[in-house]
């Protein structure tokens, strides 16, 4: 995940860089950077993937075609059917 994937997923999930950072349990500047562009360290690249990730975010690889994010539609419960 790069900074302009992060960025896309938490839009995409109407959720703000403070949702992101309590969910991840990072800071806020954390998120910043990542957004930036800058490095962060592998662990805590991971922990805000995975967030991502159960909340049913994909990441798409970054490849000579580009780079992105899908995003699943939420599972109907027994109450929705």
């Amino acid at each position: 995940m790069n900074g302009v994937q992060c960025k896309l997923a938490r839009v995409a999930l109407g959720w703000g860089v403070r949702d992101l950072a309590a969910a991840a349990n990072v800071s806020t500047q954390t998120i910043s950077r990542l957004e930036r562009g800058e490095l962060l360290r592998d662990a805590t690249l991971d922990a805000i993937t995975q967030v991502f990730e159960v909340a049913g975010i994909t990441f798409i690889d970054d490849s000579s075609d580009g780079f992105g994010i899908i995003v699943r539609k939420p599972q109907p419960t027994l109450a929705d059917r």
